[in-house]
C-alpha cells in the first residue's frame, strides 16, 4: 500500500519521517501516553526512532496498517499520531491515536481520526473501523464518541490485563468536517466521558451551620468505615458483609475507584465540618435506561440525626442532574427502615410505593420503598 498525505479540516496527516523522532520520543515521555498506549516503558531515543523509521514503514508496505504523524499544515508542528493500528483481510481497520502534550485541548485527535475514517471508507473501501481502549481512558472515549464512533460494550479479559471498551463506525457515520456530528460533544454519552475522564470532584452541602464534603474515601476513613459497618442498624438494613472487618472497607474504597473509572457510579465519602467520616453516599447510573439512577447511603452511628444525609444527598442530586444530565433518580429502603425513608422525604423525593420483594437482601428477597426525585423537582 503506497502512503497518502491527507489535508482535511486544519491538521495535516502524511507518513512519519526520520526526522519526527526527536518529537515522538518527547511526546511518548507523556505519564497518559505511558499509561494508556503501548508504548515500551521508558521509551528511550531508539524506540522513537524504530517506529519512524521502521515499523511504521512496514505497516504500509505490507498493508497491515496506516500509521499518519499528525502536523499543523502551515508551521509543520507534530501535533500527535493517528492511523490505522490495524487492516484485516474482511474489510476491517482499526484506529489508533495518541495527542502530544503541548497540542491537547484543540480537537487535533477528533479532527485526525474523521479524517482517517474518511479516507479508510472512501479510499480503501473498509466496511467497518473499530477502536478499543482500556476502561478508565474517558479521553480517548470522547474523542471516538466526537469522530463519530458507537460504544458497544466491554470486552473482558483475563488478569493481569485489563478490560476494554471497544466501538465501531461505519461509512455515512462519520461526522463532515467542523461539525460537532450526531455524537458530538453535546450527547449525554460524550458528556459523561468528559465527567469521568477528570478525577472525582468533591461536592459542598451545608447542614445546620456547617458545611460537609463529600469526597472520594481516603485511607484515613477506613477505620471508621469499618465501624460504621459493623453497626447493628447498618447490617440490618444494607447489605454490607457480616461480619465487617478492614479488608472490607479497603475493597470498598477501591470498588470505587473501580466504578468511577468505568462511568458508572460516583461513590463519595461524607466528611464532617472537621473532616471527620460522616458516611457514604453513592449514585449508580441504571445500566439500562441512561436518563436514569439509584442512590444508596450510610450514616455513622455518631453523627445520626445531625442533617448530615440529607444535605449530602440533595447536593449529590443537583449533581447528577446537572453534572450527568439524569432525569430521575431513585431511592430504595426495605420496607420498616423508617430512618432512611427519612432522609429521602427531607431531600425531597417522593414516595411511589412498595415494590414486594423488590430487592435481594441476605438470601431472600426483600419488600422495598420507592421514591423518586425528578429533575424538574429541584428547579
Amino acid at each position: 500500500m503506497e502512503p497518502v498525505k491527507i489535508i482535511e479540516d486544519g491538521v495535516l496527516l502524511r507518513p512519519w519521517r526520520e526526522a519526527d523522532a526527536d518529537a515522538v520520543h518527547r511526546a511518548c515521555q507523556d505519564p497518559d501516553i505511558q499509561h494508556w498506549t503501548s508504548v515500551p516503558r521508558p521509551y528511550r531515543p531508539e524506540h522513537a526512532h524504530g517506529f519512524v523509521t521502521e515499523l511504521s514503514g512496514r505497516a504500509w508496505t505490507e498493508g497491515t496498517g496506516a500509521p499518519f504523524a499528525v502536523c499543523d499544515p502551515a508551521s509543520g508542528e507534530l501535533l500527535g499520531s493517528c492511523g490505522l493500528v490495524s487492516i484485516d483481510g474482511a474489510g476491517t481497520g482499526e484506529v489508533g491515536y495518541w495527542t502530544a502534550p503541548w497540542a491537547r485541548g484543540r480537537g487535533v485527535s477528533v479532527r485526525a481520526t474523521r479524517a482517517v475514517a474518511r479516507w479508510s471508507f472512501g479510499t480503501l473501501g473498509l466496511s467497518r473501523l473499530l477502536w478499543q481502549a482500556e476502561v478508565g481512558n474517558h479521553a480517548s472515549r470522547l474523542v471516538a464518541l466526537r469522530a463519530g464512533f458507537r460504544i458497544d460494550g466491554r470486552l473482558r479479559l483475563s488478569p493481569p490485563a485489563s478490560d476494554g471498551w471497544v466501538g465501531s463506525l461505519l461509512p455515512g457515520e462519520v461526522p463532515e468536517p467542523g461539525s460537532t456530528g450526531p455524537a458530538g460533544a453535546g450527547t449525554l454519552a460524550a458528556r459523561r466521558a468528559a465527567v469521568f475522564g477528570r478525577p472525582q470532584p468533591t461536592l459542598f452541602a451545608t447542614a445546620g451551620a456547617g458545611e460537609l464534603r463529600l469526597r472520594p474515601m481516603e485511607a484515613k476513613d477506613l477505620d471508621a468505615v469499618v465501624r460504621a459497618c459493623q453497626d447493628p442498624e447498618s447490617v440490618r438494613w444494607t447489605t454490607v458483609p457480616d461480619p465487617y472487618d478492614h479488608a472490607d472497607a479497603q475493597w470498598y474504597q477501591g470498588y470505587g475507584r473501580e466504578l468511577w473509572a468505568r462511568g458508572d457510579a460516583a461513590c463519595f465519602a461524607i466528611a464532617d465540618p472537621d473532616d471527620r467520616y460522616a458516611g457514604t453516599i453513592d449514585l449508580r447510573l441504571s445500566p439500562g435506561d441512561p436518563l436514569l439512577a439509584d442512590v444508596g447511603f450510610m450514616t455513622s452511628p455518631e453523627v445520626r440525626g445531625r442533617g448530615y444525609m440529607p444535605a449530602a444527598l440533595l447536593a449529590l442530586s443537583a449533581w447528577g442532574f446537572t453534572a450527568l444530565g439524569l432525569a430521575r433518580i431513585e431511592w430504595k429502603a426495605n420496607v420498616g427502615n423508617t430512618a432512611s425513608r427519612r432522609v429521602a422525604d427531607k431531600a425531597g423525593f417522593t414516595f411511589e410505593g412498595v415494590a414486594r420483594g423488590g430487592v435481594p437482601h441476605r438470601g431472600e428477597r426483600a419488600d422495598v420503598w420507592i421514591a423518586a426525585l425528578l429533575a424538574e423537582d429541584l428547579a
